[in-house]
């Protein structure tokens, strides 16, 4: 499934929502113009903004005061994507160079932080002090997820928990709150936004999961970045935790983990790599994501009857069926 068709309904709103993510970065600063434009015009799949909007379909939908809701929350994991590659040291993304490598760390470090201040600026200008509260909520424990992933770097200890509470952080958190926010900017019920954050959740979930599962059995040209990028900048998913749990591979599966951290080797990252797939960590992480998969739809199912609830339950299944 393509990018486009997922918008289903939403084609020409997710048009002038891409414009608009372009008109909220402009500045008469050239530096910072250009490597703002260089981080949105390396694409993506915009599900948080599509998420705003048909979230927006369960209230009364004004497209102007969605799109106050719709292009910061596209911001704000934009502008988390350029702070992660200067942790991660990635050199590419989507394909294309990332703004640390074009430029330098720290041009890519007050790249996020100006695009972190347009979304704050934008948003605030919805006068719903609880669509801030949510919204401040979800930032703070993003960097909370951010601080136990460097924390459990090349960590082979940790537990499937802690990896979970992790991506629910990461991930999870601000994908559930786009479709809770765009119910919430539309002024639909309250219980309606429960439902639809439930869902984001459950496919935020399943998202990440699947995103790591590509990471380690997708091609470079689907995926963006090397296969085992993860692994070689000290990321342990849930695949690989997996792997460790089994007994007759966990020494193995340590001791290249050890070789990736003291020499990042592409021929132990290969290594690594088989071993997961051996072990089955990578049907048992998607056995998982369908579980998540399948209470997103519970939810769906509990809510009002609206066209968009086939686009949102298309939407859930892309998500562990897409190779990219």
């Amino acid at each position: 499934m393509k990018r486009l068709e997922l918008f289903g309904l939403l084609k020409k709103d997710m048009g002038y929502i891409e414009d608009e993510l372009y008109r909220s970065i402009d500045t008469h600063e050239p530096l910072i113009g250009a490597t703002s434009m260089h981080l949105l015009k390396a694409g993506g799949k915009r599900l948080r903004p599509v998420f705003v909007l048909l979230g927006g379909k369960f209230g009364t939908y004004d497209l102007e005061r969605l799109k106050r809701v719709a292009v910061p929350l596209e911001l704000i994991h934009s502008a988390s994507l350029v702070h992660d590659d200067v942790i991660d040291d990635a050199e590419t993304r989507r394909g294309q160079l990332t703004v640390k490598a074009k430029w330098d760390n720290r041009i890519a470090m007050y790249t996020g932080d100006y695009i972190y201040a347009r979304a704050l600026a934008m948003v605030a200008e919805l006068p719903n002090p609880d669509i801030h509260r949510v919204l401040s909520k979800a930032l703070v424990q993003m960097s909370i997820g951010e601080m136990e992933q460097i924390r459990d770097f090349f960590n082979t200890e940790q537990s499937v928990r802690n990896y979970l509470l992790r991506i629910r952080r990461k991930t999870a958190l601000l994908i559930a709150v786009s479709c809770q926010l765009g119910a919430m900017a539309a002024d639909a019920s309250p219980a309606v936004g429960s439902l639809l954050y439930s869902y984001g959740y459950n496919v935020g979930m399943a998202f990440q999961i699947q995103d790591d599962i590509l990471d380690l059995c997708g091609t470079e040209k689907q995926i963006g970045k090397p296969p085992g990028s993860d692994m070689r900048q000290g990321n342990i998913t849930l695949p690989v935790i997996y792997a460790l749990q089994q007994p007759e591979l966990n020494r193995l599966l340590r001791d290249e983990i050890e070789l990736i951290r003291a020499h990042e080797d592409g021929y132990s990252t290969q290594k690594a790599i088989e071993l997961i797939k051996a072990s089955g960590g990578l049907a048992k992480a998607e056995q998982l994501a369908d579980r998540y998969i399948e209470k997103a739809l519970s939810s769906l199912d509990l809510l009002p009857d609206q066209k968009v609830k086939k686009t949102l339950r298309d939407i859930a299944h892309f998500v562990t069926r897409r190779t990219y």
